[in-house]
């Protein structure tokens, strides 16, 4: 069947096409979580956004699904996809920042640590998430929250326009003025509705430098100060943001050689007032308990973006679940500090994240993302190297997250969804019979399907059965 199909491929997508076999072919196919290793039948090399518009029109007349592969974060490797046909958007990484007018464009390949360069340049910055290797289309469809979420609110909800490539081929332009259904959808809909070319942005002064870094704490002080931190929180000014990790201290110099490999409580802290400032807001977190070591400090807030790069590199193998939370419930804080010895690797973690602040200001139905009034939301995650240890991980993952269930509201955030068969509702609760609507006007076949994906009405979920090749 490749004898046959590939020729044409080859002949209709011209230059920009990698095919099995060709150099770069192997590293383009490759995302972050190493545990997904899919093939492709081609990868596109966009290089405008014409390329992406023909692309979109061969997969759709050859029969084969389409993946987008951005910065390749997605922990359930929806980048790629065996047998489709991928659309590389890393050239599309073009970034321009009008600063008088405090608006970012970037193209739909930036990572953020691109996208935070060049607005820090003129000291501002679009709220994005917390590693800045991650893909700007990826975290913004999903919806988007960082350090900044609590102060200016989602990704989504600083995102003016966007240019997108619809299944039928078109390129359109989306806003609250234009296809003003679709810009709903976009904000937090996933890549359900085709492939975003350009991003526009609300830019805000940030900067340059803010208070950022963790603070750790002894595994025995972690139900004390976790209860602070469940009680304080979510008061907080919304220019500070804390998210709490249960953990295992790293070999760093700020901590005593003997805690090094034990586990520890850590408060990753942002603020961004003066130092001042940030030490009154975050004292109350304390809870009066000794801290082993900190390295809050002022810093560039580009270098508070990428603080936990190293932390969350390419290469390791990943799996994790997400859960809502109206409140930290005693129960929940004993439970996760009663896990945390249990820890399967040094690198695994029981995260909780802060939100609340500016993304709560708007209704669950404002955007496509309903999860606006959820407080906090827990993140267990497995980090593990070696393909032997899958089954182990994984299902120390699940019971974990079995148990956390337990003590959570329904929900689950999208881009931290790992298993996309069936998440449609745990991803966009209420929102998703008007998602589905909406999905049905622009992807009727259902051509954008290989993510957390929205149905259209009326259709399964089954696979696309191939057109005629």
């Amino acid at each position: 069947m490749d004898d046959l199909l590939n020729p044409r491929l080859a002949e209709r997508l011209g230059p920009v096409a990698v095919f099995p076999g060709d150099a770069g072919y192997e590293q383009r196919r490759q995302v972050w979580n190493a545990s997904i290793d899919r093939s492709p039948a081609v990868i596109v090399v966009a290089g405008d956004s014409d390329d992406v518009r023909n692309a979109v029109k061969t997969a759709a007349a050859c029969g084969l699904d389409i993946c987008v592969k951005g910065g390749g974060h997605n922990i359930a490797g929806s980048a790629v996809a065996d047998g489709a046909l991928m659309i590389d958007m890393s050239n599309l990484k073009q970034v321009e920042i009008d600063a008088e007018h405090c608006i970012a464009r970037a193209g739909g390949g930036a990572t953020w640590a691109e996208l935070d360069a060049a607005a820090q340049a003129r000291g501002l910055a679009v709220p994005g998430g917390v590693v800045s290797s991650t893909g700007v289309a990826g975290l913004t469809l999903g919806g988007g929250f960082g350090w900044l979420a609590r102060l200016h609110g989602l990704a989504i909800d600083n995102l003016l326009s966007a240019e997108i490539v619809l299944a039928d081929g078109t390129i359109a332009i989306c806003s609250q003025t234009e296809h003003a259904d679709l810009f709903w959808a976009l904000r937090g809909g996933g890549g359900n509705f085709g492939v975003v070319t350009e991003f526009t942005f609300r830019l805000h002064p940030v900067g340059p430098d803010v208070c950022f870094g963790p603070t750790f704490f002894a595994l025995e002080d972690a139900r004390e100060v976790l209860s602070a931190y469940a009680q304080h929180a979510p008061s907080l000014p919304r220019k500070a943001c804390v998210w709490a990790n249960l953990m295992t201290a790293p070999p760093v110099p700020v901590l005593p050689e003997s805690v090094h490999g034990t586990k520890v409580l850590t408060l990753m802290q942002f603020h961004a007032g003066t130092a001042e400032e940030a030490r009154a807001d975050l004292h109350a977190l304390y809870a009066g308990a000794e801290p082993l070591g900190s390295a809050f400090a002022p810093r560039p807030y580009t270098e508070a973006q990428g603080f936990l790069d190293a932390a969350y590199d390419f290469g390791a193998r990943n799996y994790w679940r997400a859960h809502n939370h109206d409140t930290l419930k005693s129960q929940l804080i004993d439970l996760l500090v009663d896990l945390a010895p249990g820890l399967p690797t040094p690198e695994s973690e029981l995260l909780i994240c802060l939100l609340g602040g500016a993304i709560a200001d708007k209704s669950d139905d404002a955007t496509a993302f309903p999860h606006r009034q959820i407080p906090f939301m827990t993140t267990p995650g497995a980090r593990w190297t070696e393909e032997t240890d899958d089954a182990e991980m994984i299902g120390w993952l699940r019971h974990v997250s079995d148990r956390i269930t337990e003590h959570a509201v329904p929900g689950s955030y999208v881009n931290f969804i790992a298993e996309p068969e069936g998440s449609a509702r745990r991803a966009y609760g209420g929102n998703l019979a008007r998602l589905a609507a909406i999905k049905r006007k622009y992807d009727p076949a259902n051509l954008f399907r290989f993510n957390q994906n929205i149905a259209p009405q009326s259709l399964s979920t089954g696979p696309r059965a191939p057109l005629s090749r």
